[in-house]
């Protein structure tokens, strides 16, 4: 596979989001030793950009990485996060918590559960609005001083809250949903309304993130580069099981949905005249976007990670991105 770097380190150019294996899509598929598999099977592809996080099944995504990972954990890139935190499993209820002391915390319960003495990239997951992020920022950046982390990251912020952490320590990279149908970003808006509560961008749109980070030396790291497994063109029905996360999203509601299929169409017909799939046209639009950026495609299955992971070798042609980036606007918010 091709790589790009992250902080001096050569990735494959391709990542892979390990939510899903744990938590929030089609939860009746999980399969704890099919993902070790997969996992290390993405290894084995030149995927070694590996994303969890401790909400993701409650820790149990990152004790699935960390089995994964037990006797090949140098050939990885782990990133893992802070700042979310599991309220209620039973409702999947989440909530921010910035504090100097979770941070720190969470930082040893994530060590221990990946099985590793050090965290390559630690995210803060999202800016908490109670507490101010210089405080969260330089607990983490105490983390590094410590051994403990290489790399500290940040999570859906804006252009502001970006520069404001890496003027007290160096930003290495933002990771953001980024996709044909959310471009938020890139500075764009059209559609993709619908951040988190508590998000600083009050729905003005975070600024043109992806071009901060080329400027700043960070990479630029899209989770959802897939639309959730819209863009594949494989989801034509609003009908989702009851744990499944898209089940309650504006977009994949019916109408919505009905709507949207004109944007897969568009990708549809470039994978066709490529010989490629749609999923593969997707993630190298997100790729496109410049040499620093590192898409994360989630999935728990082993076909899905090849097609995926072929991306990579994806040279989309100056007509083609024009013709991506012109697709409509999609229909409902993000969230």
């Amino acid at each position: 596979m091709r790589t790009r770097e992250f902080a001096g380190t050569p990735v494959g150019a391709v990542g892979l989001g390990c939510m899903g294996m744990s938590w929030a899509y089609t939860e009746s598929e999980r399969d704890d030793a099919a993902s070790v598999a997969l996992i290390r099977e993405a290894l084995d592809l030149g995927v070694t950009f590996l994303d969890t996080a401790q909400p993701y099944g409650d820790g149990h995504n990152e004790t699935l990485v960390g089995r994964a990972l037990a006797g090949r954990r140098d050939e990885a890139v782990v990133a893992t996060k802070t700042g979310l935190v599991v309220e209620s499993a039973a409702t999947g209820k989440i909530v921010r918590r910035g504090t100097p002391e979770h941070a720190r915390a969470s930082a040893e319960d994530s060590l221990r559960r990946l099985g590793t003495d050090v965290i390559d990239l630690y995210y803060l997951h999202r800016v908490d609005p109670d507490v101010a992020l210089a405080d969260t920022w330089g607990a983490m950046a105490e983390l590094v001083a410590e051994g403990k982390v290489r790399r500290l990251g940040l999570s859906e912020v804006s252009v502001a809250q970006a520069s404001e952490a890496h003027a007290i320590h160096p930003v290495a990279a933002v990771q953001s949903e980024l996709s044909l149908w959310t471009r938020d970003a890139t500075g764009a808006h059209g559609g993709s309304a619908g951040a988190l509560p508590g998000d600083a961008s009050g729905g003005q749109g975070p600024g043109d993130v992806v071009g901060w980070c080329a400027a700043n030396g960070a990479a630029f790291v899209p989770f959802s580069p897939l639309g959730r497994g819209f863009l594949t063109g494989t989801v034509t029905s609003a009908e989702f099981e009851d744990t499944d996360f898209r089940g309650g999203n504006p977009r994949f509601q019916q109408d919505a949905l009905k709507a949207n299929l004109r944007i897969v169409d568009v990708v549809k017909a470039v994978a066709e005249r490529h010989g490629a799939t749609p999923a593969q046209v997707a993630i190298a639009w997100t790729l496109a976007q410049g040499e620093h950026v590192i898409p994360i495609p989630g999935t728990k299955k082993r076909r899905y990670l090849r097609d995926n992971a072929g991306a990579a070798g994806l040279d989309l042609t100056g007509a083609d991105l024009a013709e991506l980036d012109g697709v409509p606007a999609p229909v409902g918010g993000r969230y």
